[in-house]
């Protein structure tokens, strides 16, 4: 992708966006469609992840088992290594009746309905295996799914709806993980309770769950083929599928390569969330060593946390509109960084539920303005429509890597300086990144992707 020419004046002169006008894009057609894509993405989650871990439970299930159904999660992980199929290749009758995104969309939502159905139909108790298989498929639909609307969201709205569109789906995604947590629960016990047995509460319930994906195909099917994806479609409609797969895989690689300062661009992805990843692996442990209880752990960390994301992540929005990028990640990385000092704040204060709540709060809120503006950046650097899908895939499961492997030593260090100490060290860590924010910033790697005022 060739990026428009732009100049920093050019970036910074634009007259600041109103409150108003803030407000106002969250109601733009574009940001709804998002949003109710995002309740989508966020639904199946839970159905091969935490739910079913105590639909299993129940069932009398060995603790050792359901341990191992944690690898159910992996094809969230590898999720980019299909990316280019979904990029490249066309479904039949889909694509022909929907289009390029679209048909994918519709796809993928009506295979993880059918998965969801065939995990409902297992028996934990009796049949394990098929259940883990099925859980699997779940979890294999749902991130093609996530592949999809990610790339439909990218392509879809303009420069200045991104934030919008991201916070709209950040928003939406934790109403779905709510719906397919708690509300999938109360749903259970409700159909236990009209004295149908346990195993069947508990299929009707995914049935239910089932039926809410619906929600998302309703919703690609009111939205329109984003433009881009049109154009792009046009162009290879010549090649075959191959070659198709072929120029996304290497493309996505090639293309981003090829820009200045690319490599710092990707560690400077690494890097940016890594402040609240080390800190985030640590919150549970800590929460629990100065005595609070699960029910306060449930209700604060979970409950109210899940309230100040929400808030923040609208807020992200805010920021974003109102600034150029560049301010906004700066904005974004040293609040999410100095947050961790609250809790540094309730190590020295101890048992108390409302410092807790403050501190979960803070720290939350601050994550959400952080993350919108993120993956606003992500979504900036991913505007070539060719392989769109793709190159979001790879810079997520790079994002990935300092939540999954660079604090995995976090324990250690945890356990070596006390909790205090350890949320300083937490704030700490956030210093490389904005090195190199600072020097993408002065390399002018933000004008280059071109007059991006989000």
């Amino acid at each position: 992708m060739t990026a428009p020419d732009a100049t920093s004046s050019a970036a910074t002169s634009a007259p600041a966006t109103s409150w108003r006008d803030s407000l106002a894009v969250y109601l733009q057609p574009r940001v709804l469609i998002v949003l109710f894509l995002g309740f989508s993405s966020g639904l199946p989650l839970a159905l091969s992840g935490s739910t079913l871990l105590v639909w299993m439970r129940e069932a009398g299930v060995d603790l050792k088992t359901i341990g191992l159904f944690a690898l159910v999660g992996t094809p969230y992980t590898l999720k980019f290594l299909w990316a280019p199929l979904v990029d490249a290749l066309h479904v039949p009758l889909f694509t022909r009746a929907f289009g390029r995104r679209r048909g994918w969309l519709v796809f993928s939502q009506l295979l993880l309905i059918v998965a969801i159905l065939l995990l409902a139909m297992t028996d934990p108790a009796r049949s394990p295996f098929y259940v883990a298989l099925g859980a699997l498929l779940v979890a294999t639909t749902s991130s093609t799914q996530d592949i999809v609307v990610d790339a439909f969201r990218v392509e879809s709205l303009p420069e200045s709806e991104q934030a919008a569109g991201m916070a709209a789906y950040v928003a939406a995604y934790r109403i779905g993980m709510l719906v397919s947590t708690a509300g999938a629960l109360f749903i259970v016990s409700g159909f236990e309770s009209t004295g149908i047995t346990r195993t069947s509460a508990w299929m009707w319930g995914y049935v239910v769950m089932a039926s809410m994906v619906l929600i998302g195909t309703i919703t690609a099917l009111v939205a329109t083929e984003p433009e881009q994806s049109v154009r792009a479609d046009a162009a290879t409609q010549a090649d075959s599928a191959f070659t198709r797969v072929l120029h996304a895989a290497i493309g996505a690689f090639s293309e981003f390569l090829t820009r200045k300062d690319a490599l710092v661009a990707l560690a400077f992805v690494v890097l940016f969330k890594f402040t609240d990843a080390f800190s985030g692996t640590m919150t549970a442990p800590f929460v629990i060593d100065l005595g609070f209880t699960r029910n306060d752990y449930a209700a604060i960390v979970k409950g109210v946390g899940l309230a100040a994301t929400l808030i923040g992540g609208f807020a992200g929005g805010f920021v974003a509109r109102r600034y150029s990028l560049a301010t906004s990640l700066w904005i974004g990385g040293v609040v999410q960084a100095l947050a961790n000092l609250s809790f540094s704040w309730l190590a020295v204060v101890g048992t108390n539920q409302w410092a807790l709540a403050l501190a979960i709060c803070a720290e939350n809120f601050t994550s959400a303005i952080g993350t919108v503006i993120f993956v606003a950046y992500l979504s900036a650097l991913c505007q070539n429509p060719l392989h769109t899908a793709t190159q979001y895939a790879l810079l997520t499961a790079l994002a990935a890597v300092g939540r999954t492997y660079l604090s995995s030593g976090a324990g250690f260090i945890a356990d070596a300086t006390g909790w205090a100490a350890f949320f300083v060290i937490c704030v700490l860590v956030a210093i490389p990144s904005l090195v190199l924010l600072a020097w993408l910033q002065k390399r002018g790697h933000f004008e280059a992707l071109g007059p991006v005022r989000v």
